[in-house]
């Protein structure tokens, strides 16, 4: 195991105990496709086409809600 991924897996234990199902479904599909590439879910794909899309517009969410979401993710 290379030190950047045990290093990722060390964080991932100090997260709440609700986040660990996140993270291991994740890995898992990643686990699934073996050495295949990883294939970006359609889904996510669009998700994030919209973020850029919003981008460009110039449209962001405020400092405080930011500020709110970092506060959330323990960060």
């Amino acid at each position: 195991m290379t030190k950047v991924l045990e290093d990722a897996i060390e964080k991932v234990r100090r997260l709440p105990e609700d986040r660990h199902a996140h993270v291991a479904e994740i890995l898992e599909q990643i686990a699934a496709f073996g050495s295949e590439p990883f294939v970006v879910p359609e889904s996510h794909r669009a998700a994030v086409l919209q973020g850029l899309a919003e981008a460009e517009r110039g449209e962001y969410v405020s400092d405080e809600d930011m500020a709110a979401l970092w506060k959330k993710c323990g960060l």
